[in-house]
């Protein structure tokens, strides 16, 4: 491993990294380990670890209150939703059986956009907006299936059927899609109370009220899909809104504020205290420059949930190496997986956290980060897997 490091492909970019036995603790391997680095997607590691710490089996799905005839409910920041993927309706059919409905947005109280996002990913599906009751993962689909399908529906007149440079208005729900595309376009809408009322009442079909305040009386919590569903999804497919709205999920199990800033200092001060370095952490994706975190302490929260969590529920949220999510293409083995881990892409950024299961049976718990390399990831990539690879079969 030394000999590899030291080649002069690391000359020009910042690399640290982290080996440690998943048992014992004994430190394998040391660089650079207490130095800060840009995480990319390994921050939706610390984002698993405040998630499982802090939310049910089963994701709230909204709060309620009943008075007389009315329902007043309000949402937790669940991003399940009628989501494309995941289809929870449990919330649906529950408000289907109220005729008065009011609606409180006020709990939500945090920005749409992360702290340090770029201004002009809006129109793109990985940069879906942050909300106190998402619908549809926040997200208008578009295709040409059967004619044009829009989905939801609300937004089919505001689809207009050109080439564009850009796939939506930057401050409106206005959408271009080209009839001449062949693929599916995901594009993310603007949130907002108007909006989140119109979609609710077109699904519901039935008029609804805005409220800014629930009334008194303790309130009831509806529980939809399972927490593990979402889990795989953040892990898997790297999904940045789910991230996000599992930070705002555990503030609103702490507090009666949807703010993902609380969430993360609540497991700051209450659930990592002992940090070796405190990190500086400011969304739940990753999609921010302004993340920083060293391998120590991504390390500390791997081993952590290595010690709290069966090893069969982890490595299935995981992605493995050859097999699922981000890793499918990569780490692979002639025979079983040999490693479960998360990985982090930004430009010239690439960071890899996780488990390494070695042919002597031991588990290897380890951060690799890869910061302001200029060669091909690809590239980056392969030296790591040679690294692993040795690991794997040597130790």
């Amino acid at each position: 491993m030394d000999n590899t490091l030291s080649s002069a492909f690391y000359d020009n970019q910042f690399t640290g990294l982290l080996f440690i036995d998943g048992n014992s603790k004994d430190t394998l391997f040391n660089q650079n380990s207490d130095k800060y680095f840009t995480p990319a997607s390994n921050t939706k590691i610390f984002t698993l670890y405040t998630a499982i710490n802090t939310l049910p089996d089963k994701i709230p799905a909204v709060r309620y209150v009943e008075q007389n005839d009315t329902l007043y409910v309000e949402g937790t920041g669940d991003p399940s939703f009628l989501h494309p993927y995941l289809k929870d309706s449990t919330a649906l059919y529950f408000l289907k059986q109220h005729k008065n409905i009011v609606l409180h947005t006020g709990n939500f109280q945090d920005s749409s956009f992360g702290p340090g996002w770029s201004w002009d990913d809006y129109e793109y599906s990985y940069s879906p907006e942050r909300s106190g009751f998402p619908m549809y993962g926040n997200v208008v689909i578009i295709s040409n299936k059967a004619g044009a399908q829009v989905i939801p529906e609300y937004f089919k007149d505001s689809v207009v059927h050109v080439s564009n440079n850009t796939n939506r208005e930057i401050h409106r729900n206005l959408f271009y899609f080209d009839t001449a595309r062949t693929d599916t376009l995901e594009v993310p809408f603007k949130t907002g109370n108007t909006i989140l009322k119109n979609l609710l009442e077109k699904e519901l079909n039935l008029k609804i009220r805005v409220t800014q305040q629930m009334p008194k009386g303790k309130k009831k919590t509806l529980y939809g899909i399972e927490a593990d569903s979402l889990y795989v999804r953040l892990m898997h497919e790297s999904d940045n809104f789910i991230a996000e709205q599992l930070l705002v999920l555990s503030a609103s199990e702490t507090t009666d504020t949807l703010n993902s800033k609380l969430a993360i200092r609540n497991v700051l001060e209450n659930l990592l205290p002992n940090l070796p370095q405190q990190p500086r952490w400011v969304d739940g994706s990753g999609l921010s420059r302004y993340n920083l975190f060293t391998p120590q302490s991504m390390v500390h929260v791997l081993a952590r949930l290595y010690e709290e969590q069966p090893k069969e529920r982890l490595f299935k949220i995981f992605p493995s190496g050859g097999v699922s999510g981000t890793l499918e293409n990569w780490y692979g083995s002639e025979h079983e997986p040999y490693l479960y881990a998360k990985s982090g892409s930004l430009g010239n950024n690439y960071c890899l956290s996780g488990y390494l299961l070695t042919k002597s049976g031991k588990t290897v718990i380890f951060s690799f980060m890869n910061n302001h390399f200029t060669q091909p990831s690809s590239e980056v990539r392969l030296r790591m897997q040679q690294i692993f690879e040795n690991i794997r079969d040597s130790y």
